[in-house]
């Protein structure tokens, strides 16, 4: 297991007696100022956690929590090359501590690793080497405001992987997210088209009894009027 320390006189401390505990936060003297943001910063690496530490200490927008107080921060920071099984327990417990939200600045996070800092309840995501000045204050103040921040192509990814999860979870049932189920999506978009039921009945290989009752089962379900009300409704919210 990887020893995770502070970054002893590369990081002033004063204060600081012995060993560091693993994933220790920056301690900086500082008058209480509430209405700034307060957050802790955590990394396995000294020389990261000084980069972040000296950026963010120069804004007068963030209070920098001593060791002590490091629970209480409304905005955690972890700082790491990738996510490994110690860097996912960290962000466990964090999660866990309704106090604080938590962010990541890290160098390589593959998709597979998208969902494991996803399950682990991190709010937003930066790319080390995008982490200036001004991306780690924006970071900061959008997960303090309650927001969530991925890099694009990491959010394409997420996007494909939901995707993914619903077709294999979903699909061999015949069922989507939406409130139809396939068939019954299907047979709206050729009403949409113009068919009537007979029409629908010999494309579908249904009776027309059975083209019927699906579509007034749809009708009556979502409380519309008529077949064009279904269709406009279906649409509305993307479901044909």
């Amino acid at each position: 297991m990887s020893s995770f320390e502070q970054g002893g006189s590369a990081v002033p401390d004063a204060t600081s007696a012995g060993p560091a505990p693993a994933w220790a936060s920056h301690r900086t003297p500082s008058a209480d100022r509430p209405e700034r943001v307060t957050v802790a910063v955590y990394a396995a690496d000294p020389v990261l956690r000084l980069g972040v530490v000296q950026q963010l200490r120069q804004r007068p927008e963030i209070d920098l929590l001593a060791d002590a107080d490091a629970e209480r921060a409304e905005v955690s920071l972890v700082v790491v090359d990738q996510v490994d099984d110690d860097v996912a327990a960290l962000l466990h417990r964090l999660r866990h501590n309704t106090a604080t939200r938590t962010g990541l600045v890290v160098a390589t996070l593959g998709s597979g690793s998208l969902q494991r800092v996803i399950e682990c309840g991190v709010a937003a995501v930066l790319r080390r080497a995008e982490a200036d000045q001004d991306q780690l204050l924006r970071l900061v103040l959008a997960i303090a405001n309650g927001e969530g921040v991925l890099p694009g192509d990491l959010l394409g990814k997420l996007l494909s992987h939901v995707g993914s999860l619903q077709r294999s979870a979903l699909d061999p049932r015949g069922l989507s997210l939406s409130t139809l189920t396939t068939r019954e999506a299907d047979m709206l978009r050729m009403v949409s088209e113009g068919l009537d039921t007979a029409e629908i009945a010999r494309k579908t290989s249904y009776s027309e009894r059975t083209v019927k009752n699906i579509l007034h089962e749809v009708i009556t379900r979502l409380q519309l009027r008529n077949r064009a009300h279904a269709v406009g409704y279906a649409l509305r919210n993307g479901l044909i």
